[in-house]
């Protein structure tokens, strides 16, 4: 089941799986993932989380301990994902040392809440840094007009980042420079550039889901055709950024004090429209240096019957603006649509979050000791 999952690590692409629990930590799976399916890394969200701890009793004796202590749901929640995130970075830190840092990677995120407050951001990101106190952990920073300071701060203090939640090629010029910003200030601080990593999480499958609802509400032929184009042409742009960046002279010289790139990673690959193939936003996005972060579901889907078949960036870059040109031209506004679907982002974010407080705050009652 593992020859398409190998082709495409082979061209470069690190599978990283988007999603964690306790129970996949205790019970094998996650090592069995590495061991079987090329899994070299693992992102969190607070959606996983509160799926995680609302499903079964993997956490009961964690939370019957925490609700002994009286402690606040907020904390509560810290000290879960916290070790949740720990073990999973040590059972992956053979990743991390052979592959020099790179991969054997697991984020966390900065509470939702905070998206769009620069100082708390980055007081939370040090934190969580300082609580999960392990060198493969991300901390995951949403690309808000805030959050671009704040990635810049915190990569200057030597913390690795995943910058989340981006949807637009303008914002993900801006997170790059932020990057870069950083390493520039990490460097005249004196740190050592090799340590510091980052990734950048560019949104896929929401670009198409928006879209094509505005394709169906047209409703033309010429609509129809464009269905199912939007995201990946966004995409292929993207690394199209990402090539020029990277290839700059203001990178060359940090690439001289032994800084890493930034890679481009895809997020949000389930596919959601049953009319496209499930492994497409896989297939389509094979680029080196990049890594693809799958729900299981569509991890399984591409070791069964994912066609790998090279490198499906590079030379596309002429027909992707075209596709986005096509769809401007029917009235879809490329602006509008990144918008939504940032401001989108951090609602659903912080909604998730609110429903891991109320999941939380409910166990800990339940598992609460009777007074006396």
């Amino acid at each position: 089941m593992t020859d398409a999952l190998k082709r495409l690590s082979d061209e470069g692409v690190a599978i990283w799986l988007d999603d964690l629990s306790r129970k996949r930590i205790t019970s094998g799976n996650l090592a069995e993932l590495i061991d079987q399916q090329h899994v070299v890394g693992v992102t969190t969200n607070p959606s996983i989380f509160q799926k995680a701890i609302s499903q079964g009793d993997g956490y009961d004796t964690q939370l019957t301990d925490l609700a002994a202590r009286k402690v606040t749901v907020e904390e509560a929640i810290r000290m879960i994902t916290t070790a949740d995130v720990r073990d999973a970075a040590d059972i992956l830190r053979p990743v991390f040392d052979a592959t020099d840092g790179q991969d054997g990677r697991v984020s966390i995120e900065v509470d939702p809440r905070l998206a769009h407050n620069t100082r708390a951001t980055v007081a939370e990101a040090k934190q969580l840094a300082w609580l999960v106190d392990r060198p493969n952990a991300l901390i995951k920073i949403p690309a808000t007009k805030a959050g671009l300071p704040a990635i810049t701060e915190t990569i200057a203090r030597g913390i690795s980042v995943n910058v989340t939640l981006i949807f637009s090629l303008e914002r993900y010029r801006a997170v790059m420079d932020a990057y870069l910003e950083g390493l520039e200030k990490a460097k005249a601080a004196g740190l050592d550039l090799s340590k510091i990593h980052s990734v950048a999480s560019f949104f896929v499958s929401r670009v198409d889901t928006e879209t094509d609802k505005r394709l169906d509400a047209i409703g033309t032929d010429e609509a129809k055709a464009l269905k199912g184009k939007a995201a990946v042409a966004n995409a292929r742009l993207a690394y199209q950024a990402y090539e020029e960046v990277f290839s700059s002279d203001r990178w060359n010289a940090l690439d001289k004090a032994h800084a890493n790139k930034q890679r481009p990673l895809w997020a949000s690959t389930g596919v959601k429209d049953p009319s496209l193939k499930d492994t497409m936003y896989v297939e389509e996005l094979v680029a080196p240096n990049t890594v693809n972060t799958m729900p299981e579901a569509t991890l399984e889907a591409t070791g069964d019957h994912g066609d790998i078949s090279g490198d499906k960036v590079r030379g596309s870059y002429e027909q992707a603006k075209a596709d986005l040109d096509a769809l401007a031209k029917i009235g879809i506004s490329y602006d509008d649509v990144v918008q939504v679907l940032e401001d989108e982002g951090v609602e659903k974010f912080e909604a998730s979050w609110n429903d891991l407080l109320k999941s939380t705050e409910a166990e800990l009652k339940r598992l609460a000791p009777s007074e006396g």
